[in-house]
């Protein structure tokens, strides 16, 4: 007997993978849509999820680690992920898709742009193939803003200062995104504070290359200023783009770092 294929779709809470739902949810019969639940993620995710269940009127599967965040951050000995070691997506994204496929052979659709120039990073199992349909259908920033408005889904509540999903302390937040983070989500910022503080060895990790949360809200005033210098640069340069997508353009201006695929899309 042969086995059936799987279709399955990972969602972020971020702009283009709910963009490729809106794309994918009536041409793909029996599309197991996921999402790889950290428990670290921000209360505007999960509101979205809810929304984009609604509208597309699809099911949601949550996935989770077997041990969570802390578990693996004192297996690391307090060593928080970075950039150079992404442990976190292993354990927390990578590992539970993995267990959620099994040895089924699967298509998975990822949502990679057709303005984007990399493949992404999903797995290395023989059983699970990568698929981009963006770049099937010359999808681009612009047409994903055009999907995500034409459904009625939207943008998630935090475009409005971020414009990146995944976990509340993600080391690939920008400056800017750091200093909102403590103005809309004070809680959590806090929290982050504390995961970077010194061990009991006397060692210490931050978040952000070079500076600690504390040092770097310490120059919030100026972190704001300087961004809403580049804002209004840009608005005079595209007057008619869309505000979110000119938030993503003087971050990136700012920022070098390519964001992990399984979270942030």
């Amino acid at each position: 007997m042969i086995k059936k294929v799987r279709h399955i779709m990972g969602l972020s809470g971020g702009k283009d993978s709910t963009a490729l739902a809106v794309l994918l949810h009536k041409e793909i019969q029996g599309m197991e849509y996921f999402f790889c639940d950290t428990h670290r993620e921000l209360p505007e995710t999960y509101e979205y999820l809810d929304r984009i269940k609604a509208r597309l009127g699809v099911n949601i599967h949550y996935l989770s680690a077997e041990r969570d965040f802390d578990h693996w951050l004192a297996l690391h000995s307090g060593y928080l992920p970075s950039p150079k070691r992404r442990w976190c997506t292993e354990q927390m994204k990578i590992r539970p898709l993995e267990k959620f496929v099994g040895e089924d052979e699967a298509i998975s659709y990822v949502a990679i742009r057709a303005d984007e120039d990399r493949s992404g990073y999903i797995s290395t199992k023989n059983n699970i193939k990568a698929v981009f349909p963006f770049k099937d259908h010359d999808i681009t920033l612009e047409g994903v803003y055009r999907l995500l408005e034409d459904s009625g889904i939207g943008l998630p509540k935090y475009y409005s200062w971020r414009t990146r999903s995944g976990c509340y302390f993600c080391f690939f937040q920008r400056k800017y995104e750091w200093v909102r983070l403590s103005e809309e989500h004070p809680d959590l910022f806090k929290k982050a504070i504390e995961y970077e503080q010194n061990h009991k060895d006397g060692r210490q990790y931050t978040w952000t290359d070079g500076e600690t949360l504390l040092e770097l809200i310490a120059r919030k005033e100026q972190i704001i200023f300087d961004h809403e210098k580049a804002m209004l640069r840009k608005a005079k340069e595209s007057p008619n783009k869309p505000l979110a997508e000119a938030l993503e353009t003087v971050l990136d201006e700012d920022d070098d770092l390519m964001p992990c695929l399984m979270c942030s899309y």
